[in-house]
């Protein structure tokens, strides 16, 4: 019997689309989904538009405030699922002020195919957002950004191998890697020489978050060409800038042979000055780039056999 042919994915761009995040608060935009039913919509919407892996965060639903409460996940990620055939990866991160244990809750419960793993501790800062503003739809908001002048994301080496153990080795998890800066690409490489992580690995390389590496082109290319020598061929890489980088990077990352990420926690923004109506609307445009550049959107299945998942089946929602 002839086994059946393997697909050609050297043309594939994959594109990961974030939902919601914790960054952006409810004030900043009508569009952002808050509510399960609003962020199962907005997710499916960006599965329909082209995005192959879905990053998402939950909100309480009552004030959109963050939350890593796995019975709110579990309003939303099986009605994804049921909806679209998209790699669901649910975050690590959660926010700034939750523990480890809280950020990890949901997908201990979900066990998803992906998570995101921030790969350093490192100062977050969002407050500059907040003088954009003058009115707040609810109280928590403003106090949210301007303390996060002395936030610290924390993610320990100690740390992040709790996370690989509980989730890599207890559940089968690949990981996003989030590398804000070089040095997180420097602790990649220890943890793997240590025997965490299977490659090849996932890097997610972020531009233009306060605390991190800026979204300048030149960073770019000497993030991709650390990445070259600490990882040789053994990492797939996609890149997201927040703000206004978003496409221009999206652009770069396509031309330089990897991966893209947008969506509503990255951006709100679809153009100057123009709020993003929806997540799908960001996709569409980042997967009309990408066509014009010559190259094609993976499909979730064609990620899932680029990043070497372990498949819809053995998830639990």
């Amino acid at each position: 019997m002839n086994e059946p042919a393997k697909r050609d994915l050297r043309n594939k761009v994959i594109i990961s689309c974030a939902i919601t995040g914790s960054i952006h608060t409810p004030t900043m935009s009508p569009y952002l989904p808050v509510t399960p039913d609003e962020i199962a919509a907005s997710a499916i919407g960006a599965a329909e538009a082209g995005a192959a892996i879905l990053h998402l965060h939950a909100r309480d639903p009552q004030d959109g405030r963050p939350t890593g409460d796995p019975k709110v996940f579990m309003q939303f990620l099986p009605r994804i699922k049921a909806a679209t055939n998209a790699v669901v990866n649910i975050t690590t991160g959660g926010s700034v002020q939750m523990t480890i244990e809280e950020r990890i809750a949901a997908s201990l419960v979900a066990s998803p195919e992906m998570c995101s793993l921030n790969m350093g501790s490192m100062n977050f800062a969002l407050y500059p957002m907040a003088s954009r503003y003058k009115q707040w739809k609810h109280d928590w908001e403003l106090p949210y950004l301007l303390n996060s002048d002395a936030n610290i994301f924390r993610n320990t080496f100690r740390d992040i191998e709790h996370i690989y153990k509980q989730l890599g080795e207890g559940h089968g998890v690949k990981f996003e890697h989030e590398c804000y800066d070089v040095g997180h690409l420097y602790n990649l490489a220890h943890c793997l020489d240590r025997g965490l992580f299977k490659p090849p690995v996932f890097l997610q390389i972020i531009f233009g978050i306060l605390g991190g590496i800026g979204p300048d082109v030149d960073n770019l290319m000497f993030m991709k060409k650390t990445a070259d020598k600490l990882f040789g061929k053994n990492y797939r890489w996609s890149v997201l800038a927040a703000g206004r980088s978003q496409m221009p990077f999206c652009a770069h990352s396509t031309m330089m042979g990897g991966n893209v990420r947008v969506g509503l926690e990255d951006s709100l923004f679809i153009g100057r000055g123009e709020l993003s109506t929806s997540n799908a609307q960001q996709v569409t445009k980042v997967r009309k780039i990408i066509e014009e550049l010559g190259y094609e959107a993976a499909s979730p299945d064609d990620a899932r056999e680029m990043l070497g998942l372990k498949g819809a089946a053995l998830v639990k929602f």
